[in-house]
């Protein structure tokens, strides 16, 4: 599809029939009746959107400030606690891998609905009193959310095609809205339920276990849908598309990658940051909780902002612009601005995760292609984004100062800035 084929996700027409995102095929006749089934209860859709959305983040965002207690009890190291969050970050990577190949072989929906079951077994299965569950449930934590994380925007780019940027903005803004709480909530918890850092992480189980509810109805009504209980018919016209042979496919992805990456940096150690400089722990979470909570505003409004226009340059520049400048900040004044930078970076932070999220959409031609390009940007993405929280811990352990660490993030800023300037051109995959 050549350059300047579509404006806006608004200008973009379907076929008369959808074409199934996991699949790339036609509905049947019962396949397209079962579509209208699920598409006549979108309040019902937008319920399980906004629940498995709130859980994407929600399991990454309540170690944050448990960090330094489960390094007490386990006895680890910098290093070692990096990998408390590193682990997830890495099997967001490995479990996009598979993502779409589930998505096809069972439905989105029964995917989604698994995901969140095996999310709610991975939070609980971190506060066994091991080390190994420590790290396993990480492991499932991290596959589960990257199975929710993939399939998300084909689901919305088959559903909603005419409101794809406005769908978008509201599941990522949910995401971040249960970072924001799950944040905030982290040390109160541990009070409040009187159970110490393990109640605390496993009070987020049902929160999964509720979105798993919500989305049950989903399952159900989409049992007869195309591939997934009929039998499919070839999609008309369909065009495979190598996502892995387009320039602009990698740009989307590395931009998501990069983006990523400095946003898991701040998950993992922006509280251990303003305690190592004299704030209290409990100070250091709200101030964490804080930056989730304005990360919200960006996630919202850039999406919105990114559907209207041809091209999303500007946005590009602003993002990574805010992002390096609230980096700079912590360097220079990590306690005596904290607030500032919090603010600064999580307009930064929740704006460049919305973008890379709706460029996905944007420079998709189809819902086949939004599925095969989130799949790709997720899994290249993320696996570059777990090396982030692990080399920023060695760093900081080699030199005892967050000063170089930072450095190298503020280099990131500089290569996303590069290649997202590219994924913004006006162009489809």
């Amino acid at each position: 599809m050549s350059a300047g084929t579509r404006a806006t996700d608004r200008t973009h027409t379907e076929p008369p029939l959808p074409v199934d995102a996991e699949a790339g095929v036609r509905p049947s006749a019962a396949g397209a009746a079962a579509r209208r089934a699920l598409l006549a209860h979108p309040a019902l859709l937008l319920v399980g959107i906004v629940l498995a959305s709130l859980n994407m983040r929600v399991a990454l965002a309540s170690v944050a400030p448990l960090v330094g207690e489960l390094s007490e009890a386990f006895g680890l190291s910098a290093t070692a606690s990096s990998l408390v969050t590193s682990v997830p970050v890495l099997f967001l990577g490995v479990g996009a891998s598979v993502a779409p190949w589930l998505g096809r072989r069972f439905g989105t929906e029964r995917v989604l609905f698994a995901a969140l079951l095996l999310l709610g077994v991975g939070i609980l299965a971190r506060v066994l009193p091991s080390v190994y569950a420590l790290y396993g449930g990480g492991i499932l934590v991290g596959a589960s959310i990257a199975l929710l994380n993939v399939l998300m925007p084909g689901l919305i780019k088959r559903d909603f095609p005419d409101r794809a940027a406005t769908m978008t903005s509201v599941y990522t803004g949910a995401m971040i809205a249960g970072a924001t709480v799950a944040a905030a909530a982290a040390v109160p918890l541990e009070k409040a339920l009187g159970g110490g850092w393990e109640a605390s992480l496993g009070f987020w189980s049902l929160l999964a276990a509720v979105a798993a509810l919500a989305w049950l109805p989903q399952v159900l009504i989409a049992r007869g849908r195309t591939g997934h209980g009929v039998r499919a018919v070839p999609a008309v016209g369909a065009r495979p598309v190598s996502v892995w042979r387009s320039a602009l496919a990698w740009q989307v992805t590395l931009f998501m990658g990069l983006q990523s990456l400095w946003s898991y940096v701040l998950i993992a150690w922006m509280p251990t940051i303003f305690t190592d400089h004299g704030m209290s722990r409990s100070t250091a979470g709200v101030v964490f909780a804080f930056n989730n909570l304005i990360q919200v505003a960006g996630a919202f409004v850039v999406p919105l902002l990114a559907g209207r226009m041809r091209s999303q340059r500007p946005l590009i520049v602003l993002v990574t612009t805010l992002v390096a400048a609230g980096y700079a900040g912590l360097m220079a004044a990590p306690v005596q601005g904290a607030w500032l930078w919090s603010a600064v970076l999580g307009v930064g932070q929740g704006g460049a995760v919305g973008l890379a999220l709706t460029l996905i959409v944007l420079r998709s031609g189809d819902a086949v292609t939004a599925a095969r390009l989130s799949g790709m940007a997720q899994t290249v993405g993320y696996l570059l984004a777990a090396a982030g929280p692990l080399a920023a811990g060695v760093l900081h352990q080699a030199t005892g100062s967050w000063t170089l660490p930072i450095c190298v993030v503020l280099g990131v800023c500089a290569a996303a800035l590069g290649v997202g300037l590219l994924a913004a051109r006006n162009r489809t995959v």
